[in-house]
């Protein structure tokens, strides 16, 4: 199971500007398959190294959020929406 599903986290090349070195990460979801996989790579934070003190700053997926709200509320309006249905039906008969 462990050679068909591989969660990683990479770092990017390192820029170093003054006194101040950047340095980019990301995490790396493979699939592999025997007729073929997937890679989904996404950024996930950035190392900020000054006067030797290392920050790691995470980076926000912001729109993954909104979607998954928006998921949510999908799912409660189509419960709401059964529930009504169904009430509506059996009052009818």
């Amino acid at each position: 199971m462990k050679e068909m599903f591989q969660w990683q986290t990479t770092s990017g090349n390192t820029v170093t500007v003054g006194a101040v070195t950047v340095t980019p990460q990301s995490q790396a979801l493979t699939i592999r398959r025997s007729f073929g996989g997937l890679v989904w790579n996404r950024p996930s934070a950035v190392l900020v190294e000054r006067d030797g003190h290392v920050e790691r700053l995470p980076i926000r997926d912001v729109t993954r959020v909104v979607q998954l709200a928006l998921l949510g509320f999908s799912v409660v309006f189509l419960i709401v929406a059964w529930i009504t249905s169904t009430r509506q039906q059996e009052v009818e008969q």
